[in-house]
């Protein structure tokens, strides 16, 4: 670029950003003592969305000993001792976004490393980052970056960033992340305190609270207040891993539920009863604005201040087809944020996350007019069939009936005549087939909070004898919250990709606090299966597993226990018997059960319940590697113990297994393929044929 036209594209950044934005440039030595004082920058700094010559560096400086500490400078420099540096300005800290404050450094070189601090008055220096760049577009060079998920301080410890922390410092510096794609569930809003309730699923419960003004909701705490919001993000940012592995990338972050309220749609929550609360979902977007720096946009001035809407907390009304509520508190809150975005990193890379709450409709199947389709005894599952009609509505193929066959009943159907539900909302999933269809990188990964890959297993399938009885004639699906609650709409944007022609698709996904990795297509068995995209699930950094859910809830001897939990006969742990289930169907963890070998369990497969899964673990904890090349994507899992305890030593961590696949790249008309291409260590009940 033209040296005039980039000055001039400078400045047009510099008056969108205000006073926030640093040009890097010559920078004169400075002659101020600098001495380092991290103490008073007691959540560290943070780097986020890096671009090929940007970046968004953050800190925090609260008043010390009841004194404010005015403006900070921010230094950015090409070494670590600050020797070239490269962009120095003035950052004031503001009471009203809680002493955060965070600068917009351009200018940058594409594709390298730079470090950065911010001093205080006094010489006071925080902690020094680093940060990365993104390479220009037209960068062949592979792609290499970790995702993560889930990372609950109150009930555990964020130590798998030290294991990657220590991995990632062996390795040749070619090889080495450059950014951390974080989807969700930064914090938990639900706080528990060990004075009420001293363990939670087999897990010491760890103190971080009081809430300032929170409410309580049985033995938890929840936020009311975005006071209550920035005490959770202080006590998570003082985790010294957490803070740590911000310190060493630069993140990209989502948001999923637990930012603002568990299992929440648009501006309702669901502690002890569905209601609405417009005023708590603003309150949530500006402590996130305030502790994640995204390049973002909203009710923001510049890259300074969140500025929170009037809003008041009234029923949603004025559905539209998609089941958004155009009510206009609703309406003002949800759009007060909004984080939909794509990043490019070079040619193999476009980036594109998605906002998957805050326009999505009521799950179908948790709405009160589906109570009568809820599965008893069969600890989260929920009947295919009848998620996809309800789900569905007028537009399930073939047409809706009026009738649902459930629990030897034909129940009436209350959404034949609905529309079908929606997890994106209509404009937000324009943007993402725009993105989708247009994008010139080699690989489209999609930051997809939830999951789409099929939880499921063949209930209906159950071996004589057993005492339990499945009411539909269907699969049962693990959890409706995610992409499987929205069918309808996962189908037709994955028919999109199939019809567009568009290739060299993955969705990176968390939330589901386990590892799977498959195949995406619009309709599994009993209907026709045709893969059109790719799809990998991160464990969780420290939130109990699906497993750990198990494991605290269900007694071994239940008649249904033997699809959640198996115990070996010679003794030892009890294993997650629901991979087996997920993957080979309930026959085969019975019969795991009945003779303890696994040839006898894989005998029974059902090859119909998972053609699209590679792999599934529902206890597995830690975080996920990428490497996007020209011809191919590949994805290692990394799984550490379960996080119960803090980390001793710089590299305390074990390994509890990885495994890495492999998709090649396809054209249009190919079929994608995904191949295990190595695994270390043993990964509980994982079986293949």
């Amino acid at each position: 670029m033209p040296a005039a036209d980039r000055r001039e594209l400078l400045a047009a950044a510099a008056a969108s950003f205000g006073a926030a934005l640093v040009l890097a440039g010559p920078v004169r030595a400075g002659s101020r003592a600098v001495r380092p004082a991290p103490e008073r920058f007691p959540q560290g700094v943070a780097s986020g969305d890096p671009q090929p010559d940007s970046v968004i560096l953050w800190t925090r400086r609260p008043p010390v000993a009841g004194r404010d500490g005015g403006a900070l400078t921010v230094e950015a420099a090409e070494d670590e001792g600050f020797r070239r540096v490269v962009a120095r300005a003035s950052v004031t800290p503001l009471d009203a976004a809680d002493w955060t404050c965070r600068a917009l450094v351009a200018g940058l070189k594409p594709g390298r490393a730079y470090w950065y601090r911010f001093i205080d008055a006094d010489g006071g220096a925080s902690r020094t980052g680093r940060t990365f760049t993104a390479p220009n577009e037209d960068d062949i060079a592979p792609a290499r970056f970790a995702f993560v998920s889930c990372q609950n301080i109150n009930l555990g410890y964020a130590t798998p960033y030290r294991r990657m922390i220590a991995e990632d410092a062996g390795k040749p510096e070619a090889e080495r992340l450059r950014f951390v794609l974080h989807l969700g569930d930064f914090i938990y809003e639900m706080i528990w305190s060990p004075k009420d309730q001293p363990t939670l699923q087999g897990r010491a419960v760890r103190e971080i609270g009081p809430l300032p003004t929170g409410d309580r909701v049985g033995t938890i705490q929840v936020p009311t207040t975005v006071a209550d919001y920035r005490h959770v993000y202080q006590a998570y940012l003082a985790d010294p891993d957490i803070q740590d592995a911000r310190a060493l990338w630069p993140f990209i972050c989502v948001w999923d539920n637990h930012e603002f309220s568990n299992r929440c749609w648009q501006s309702q929550i669901n502690y002890d009863g569905s209601r609405p609360a417009q005023s708590l979902k603003a309150a949530a977007n500006q402590a996130w604005f305030e502790y994640i720096p995204a390049r973002v946009r909203g009710d923001i001035e510049g890259l300074r201040r969140f500025l929170p809407p009037a809003v008041k907390d009234a029923p949603l009304t004025d559905f539209d087809a998609d089941g958004l509520s155009h009510q206009a508190d609703n309406q003002a809150a949800i759009n007060s944020l909004l984080i939909n975005r794509a990043l490019r990193w070079g040619a193999n890379v476009e980036l594109i996350l998605t906002d998957n709450r805050s326009f999505r409709s009521q799950a179908s199947a948790e709405r009160a007019d589906a109570a009568p389709f809820v599965v008893r005894g069969f600890p989260w599952y929920a009947a295919q069939d009848a998620v996809e009609a309800l789900d569905a509505g007028r537009a399930l193929p073939g047409g809706a009936p009026d009738t649902i066959r459930f629990g030897g009943q034909a129940l009436p159907n209350p959404r034949r005549d609905a529309s079908p539900g929606s997890m994106l909302g209509a404009r937000q999933k324009a943007w993402l087939k725009e993105r989708l269809t247009g994008s010139t990188a080699r690989w489209k990964l999609w930051g997809n909070s939830v999951g789409m890959l099929h939880r499921r297993t063949d209930w209906q399938n159950l071996p004589e004898g057993v005492e339990a009885d499945w009411p539909s004639a269907s699969y049962g699906l693990y959890g409706t919250d995610d992409w499987c609650g929205y069918p309808a709409e996962r189908r037709e944007l994955l028919t999109f990709l199939e019809a567009e022609g568009v290739t060299n698709v993955a969705t990176l996904v968390g939330d589901r606090h386990s590892f799977f990795a498959g195949l995406l297509s619009p309709d599994v068995p009993p209907r026709d299966y045709r893969p059109t995209a790719a799809e990998f699930v991160v464990g969780s950094i420290s939130t109990p597993s699906s497993f750990e859910a198990a494991e605290a809830a269900l007694p071994l001897d239940r008649p249904l226990s033997p699809a959640y939990l198996h115990r070996p006969a010679a003794g030892g742990s009890v294993q997650p018997a629901m991979n087996l289930a997920v993957r080979h169907g309930v026959r085969a963890c019975y019969a795991l059960k009945a003779t303890g070998r696994v040839e006898d369990a894989l005998a029974a497969s059902n090859p119909e319940v998972a053609p699209h899964l590679a792999f599934a673990d529902l206890g597995g904890h830690g975080y996920a590697v990428v490497v996007a090349a020209h011809d191919a994507l590949e994805v290692e899992f990394v799984a550490t113990p379960r996080p119960t305890r803090p980390a001793e030593g710089e590299a305390g961590i074990p390994l509890a297994y990885r495994v890495a696949h492999r998709l090649p790249a396809w054209s249009p008309g190919q079929t994608p393929r995904l191949q295990r291409i190595r695994q270390d260590g043993v990964a509980p009940l994982i079986l293949d044929i």
